[in-house]
C-alpha cells in the first residue's frame, strides 16, 4: 500500500465524495422523472430513449456511489467520463466553453476530475485500499483507465445510440423537464 500525506487524503476524498454525490443527485433526477428524461434524451438525438433515461440513472447513481466508497475507484471514474464525455457531445460542445450558454464548462470540470480521482485512487477510506486494489488502481494506471474506459463507452454509447438531431429539435429548444440549470 502507498501512503500519502492526511492532506492529500483530505483532497482525494472530498473530490471523490464531491463528484460522487453530483453524480448521485443527476442519477436521482433522472430516475424520478423517467418519462420526461426519455423525451429529453430522444430530442437530443438518441435511439431507445427509454432504455437510455433508465441507464442514465443506473450509471450515474451508481458511479457516484462507487466513488464515494472508492471502489473499484479508476473505473468508477471512468464511468462519470463516459458520461460526461457523451453530454459533451450530444449537447454542450455547439455552445461553447460556459455553462451560462449551457457549453462545456461543467462536463470538463467533472470529467478532468474523475481522471484526476482514477489517478489518486480511492485512498486510506476506500473499499479498494479495504481489499488492497489501491496500490494497483491508482497513478498513471488509473487515470488511463478512467479517461481510456471512460472515453471508449462513450464513443460506443454515440456511435450506437446517437444521431445529432434537426436543427428544429435542438436541444435549446426542447428543454430536458427533469433538469433545471445543467444537462448532462
Amino acid at each position: 500500500m502507498h501512503s500519502r500525506s492526511p492532506g492529500a487524503e483530505l483532497a482525494g476524498t472530498l473530490l471523490r465524495v464531491s463528484v460522487g454525490s453530483t453524480m448521485i443527485a443527476h442519477g436521482l433526477k433522472h430516475a424520478r422523472s423517467l418519462h420526461g428524461t426519455a423525451g429529453w434524451f430522444e430530442s437530443i438525438g438518441f435511439r431507445k430513449p427509454k432504455l437510455q433515461a433508465r441507464l442514465s440513472a443506473v450509471v450515474e447513481i451508481g458511479a457516484g456511489a462507487a466513488l464515494i466508497a472508492g471502489a473499484a475507484t479508476p473505473l468508477s471514474a471512468s464511468a462519470v467520463v463516459g458520461t460526461m464525455a457523451v453530454a459533451a457531445r450530444s449537447v454542450h460542445i455547439p455552445n461553447g466553453f460556459f455553462i451560462t450558454a449551457e457549453g462545456w464548462e461543467y462536463v470538463a470540470a467533472l470529467g478532468v476530475s474523475s481522471v484526476a480521482i482514477g489517478a489518486l485512487g480511492g485512498g486510506q477510506f476506500s473499499v479498494d485500499r479495504a481489499l488492497g486494489f489501491d496500490r494497483h488502481l491508482c497513478g498513471g494506471r488509473g487515470a488511463a483507465i478512467a479517461l481510456g474506459a471512460g472515453l471508449a463507452g462513450a464513443a460506443a454509447q454515440l456511435a450506437i445510440f446517437w444521431r445529432s438531431p434537426k436543427p428544429s429539435t435542438s436541444p435549446s429548444s426542447s428543454p430536458d423537464p427533469s433538469r433545471t440549470a445543467v444537462k448532462t
